[in-house]
């Protein structure tokens, strides 16, 4: 993508500050559609590259720079949507949405340039229940246009004419594809918010974990939880996902005895409590967990290490 800062611009472009700022919003916009820190990536660069593309003239004439650029963006994702659901296919095991750390536990460096903008495009996704793990999760169950619909309306508050002319749907359409979604969600009982405690079960989860306490770890968990583990046929991991207390705790303990240098570090995963593990300084697994009555329902294990790049060994 080029900008007026590099060589061969003679003149600043229309509005560049009001261009840039956008950038967070459609990060944060683009994640959430994708589930992907590096698809959204991606997707926002592809759609500054069709704004710059553009001649002057054509900018220019463009009365609100921020909603081209919102519609271009979700157009993007629906088309990246729609192949990823073939690529996840042929994926190797279960996919899981790539896992985003807190902006405070994982800067390590000055903003590009000296200014105010982060140098990693994680630290520009506002973390809040619509990136709890769980909630990613369900999305990942609905069709590209429900989940496109319901993104815009509930979570981003853009009217249903808005996302009607974004996603070139009538907005009556829109309206009942965003409610098929608000359904799928009921129906998951994805939490909207932590429940409270949660940091303390994590902490009593970990502790159990490091002390191979197989009846303290049972009794954390839900008896039907279900564990699913993401390693992308890029390193070793239960290919399906397992279920049961007592099964999920056998497979802890056989990890544990199997990798006897992991060191567990409490830490939030998506604006949640949540687990990362460590072998030599370098993170191999971050967990996240879903509660219900005070137990564990749900744990995701990401291990695929392309989506555990803004994991730096300083987590």
């Amino acid at each position: 993508m080029s900008t007026p800062s590099e060589p061969g611009h003679d003149r600043p472009e229309p509005g560049l500050s009001a261009i840039v700022g956008e950038r967070r919003h459609l990060i944060n916009l683009a994640y959430r559609l994708l589930g992907s820190l590096a698809e959204a990536e991606d997707a926002v660069q592809e759609t500054y590259a069709r704004w710059y593309a553009m001649p002057r003239q054509r900018q220019e004439a463009i009365e609100s720079p921020g909603a081209w650029l919102t519609t271009v963006a979700t157009r993007v994702c629906l088309d990246l949507l729609g192949s990823a659901r073939v690529r996840r296919e042929r994926y190797v095991g279960a996919w899981i949405p790539e896992p985003l750390p807190d902006r405070t536990e994982w800067i390590s460096g000055p903003a590009v340039g000296g200014g105010a903008e982060p140098a990693d495009p994680a630290d520009r996704v506002t973390l809040d229940e619509s990136v709890n793990m769980a909630f990613l999760v369900v999305l990942e169950s609905m069709t590209p246009a429900e989940r496109v619909a319901f993104i815009l309306h509930d979570v981003f508050r853009y009217p249903f004419a808005e996302v009607a002319d974004i996603v070139g749907r009538t907005p009556a359409a829109c309206r009942q594809l965003a409610s098929s979604a608000r359904r799928r969600i009921r129906a998951a009982h994805a939490p909207a918010v932590p429940t409270a405690g949660q940091a303390g079960l994590v902490r009593h989860f970990k502790e159990a974990w490091e002390a191979r306490d197989i009846e303290a770890l049972v009794d954390l968990l839900d008896p039907d939880a279900t564990m699913i583990a993401d390693g992308g046929g890029l390193v070793g991991t239960v290919l399906r996902p397992v279920g049961g207390s007592e099964r999920i705790a056998q497979y802890l303990i056989h990890i544990a005895d199997k990798a006897p240098g992991l060191t567990l570090l409490e830490r939030t995963v998506n604006g949640q409590p949540g687990l990362v593990a460590q072998h030599a300084g370098v993170t191999v697994t971050v967990a996240a967990f879903s509660l219900t009555g005070g137990r564990i329902t749900h744990i995701w294990a990401v291990r695929n290490p392309e989506k555990l790049r803004t994991w730096t060994e300083n987590v």
